[in-house]
């Protein structure tokens, strides 16, 4: 059931918090000003040097034999990825011969979920509905219930270990007759679950300690039996089943093992710390294995002996990259320009959101002012909201014509055309159209 708290806030102090706001929206304004600037110079910085990579770039028809023509020269080229490295996980013992060895943990727990709901009244005063609403998640680290606002609900969070993830990597993978360097290797991404093979004695362990921890908090006996027996499968608690539909067929295949541990449950990529892993109770922990097998890569890269470096451009920037498969070198720069635009494009809605943010946040108080009557506020803070957009988007066009004009005087120029034109509509063309309503209102 849902819990809910009422505030109210008095005029006198939305007057003074909209008054506070106006240096918040000035910081905002000028974070989404910088923020524009910066992402147009990045922008055409980036699209320099994939040009000119582009253009520099050479095929490595044999990554497995040596060539000392290469050294130096940026070059494209396909192979295995492989390495005879072993890795290991000394907290459980586990080791495999892998590019990366990778643990992830994650908690079932109760989450907090908050809604709020705004209402205006007369006088100027808010008030301000806040909704809490909870359900259980894994999520990936424990969370503090006593924190929650729903007093039926603090304290209910506990975990029946504490684990962190981890990561590790190979030293030496071999890129043909050459060695990838340690920022390529992380490029790599053929992952594979790990099954893990735990030994019996470490097994027993911890199902000594999870045991300890789970009776604490559920109590012992006929007390955790029928809260075992009576929990009820929420939704997440039934897509977690089916994901872990492998454990619960390892477990039915092995019966004794099952008898011996009643906490601990390995099967498959998983390590479960719980009494029934298809239906998880608060405090269950669940391990996943996996690992970074070899795979064929292609690699755009500068030689460097028997290894690789970044390439580095006319205006300072550096460019490597590994792909996985087979790539052909105009297929990757084709790619990069792609993302280099993509990532410009969010930039840019975030510094104009930013921007008009600022607005909204300078000029806030003048809406505040008029809340003793909520309609009037409200269609003033339509009006505030409009004014605010146009502004914020003339604005962000210019900074960025502006830095146009620096890094591309012709595109600039043109923008900087576009952002007169908006002005002049918005100033003279919107002042003509009122005092053709007023004449008209006259007649």
């Amino acid at each position: 059931m849902a819990y809910q708290e009422v505030t109210t806030t008095g005029y006198g102090t939305r007057v003074g918090n909209s008054f506070k706001a106006i240096g918040a929206g000035f910081i905002l304004f000028c974070i989404g000003t910088v923020l524009l600037w910066w992402n147009e110079g990045r922008a055409v910085k980036t699209e320099k040097l994939l040009d000119e990579a582009g253009n520099a770039y050479v095929e490595m028809t044999d990554p497995n034999k040596k060539d000392a023509s290469l050294e130096g020269e940026l070059i494209c080229g396909t192979a295995l990825a492989t390495t005879e490295d072993s890795l290991s996980d000394s907290q459980f013992g586990i080791g495999t011969k892998a590019i990366a060895l990778r643990r992830s943990v994650e908690y079932y727990q109760w989450v907090e979920h908050t809604q709020e709901k705004h209402e205006d009244k007369m006088g100027g005063k808010e008030v301000t509905t806040t909704t809490y609403t909870y359900s259980k998640e894994w999520v990936s680290s424990p969370i503090e219930s006593a924190s929650f606002h729903d007093p039926a609900y603090q304290n209910k969070n506990m975990v029946l270990t504490t684990l962190d993830d981890a990561e590790q990597y190979a030293e030496n993978v071999s890129f043909g007759a050459y060695k990838l360097s340690e920022s390529l290797i992380r490029y790599i991404s053929s992952n594979e679950p790990l099954d893990v093979a735990i030994s019996e004695d470490l097994l027993k362990q911890l199902d000594k300690t999870t045991r300890i921890a789970y009776e604490r908090f559920h109590g012992t006996g006929k007390q955790a039996e029928q809260l075992a027996e009576t929990a009820v499968l929420t939704d997440s608690a039934k897509v977690a089943a089916d994901s872990l539909q492998a454990i619960n067929d390892s477990l039915i295949a092995n019966a004794e093992h099952k008898k011996d541990l009643d906490y601990i449950h390995q099967a498959g990529s998983v390590l479960y710390f719980g009494r029934v892993p298809g239906s998880p109770e608060i405090g269950d922990v669940r391990v996943t294995f996996e690992k970074v097998v070899p795979a064929k890569v292609t690699v755009m890269a500068v030689v460097d002996g028997d290894s690789f470096k970044p390439f580095k451009a006319k205006n300072g920037k550096r460019f490597q990259t590994l792909v996985m498969g087979k790539k052909s070198g105009d297929e990757i720069i084709d790619a990069e320009k792609e993302a280099n635009t993509m990532l410009s494009w969010i930039l840019r809605i975030i510094g104009v959101l930013l921007v008009i943010g600022g607005l909204r946040g300078i000029f806030g108080f003048m809406e505040t002012l008029l809340k003793v009557v909520p309609f009037v506020a409200n269609i003033f803070g339509w009006g505030v909201g409009i004014v605010c957009t146009v502004i914020g988007l003339v604005w962000s066009l210019i900074i960025i014509a502006l830095a146009w004009l620096f890094y591309r005087p012709l595109l600039g120029i043109t923008l900087l055309a576009l952002s007169g034109f908006l002005i002049w509509v918005f100033a003279f063309k919107g002042k003509d159209k009122l005092k053709e309503l007023a004449a008209s209102r006259r007649q």
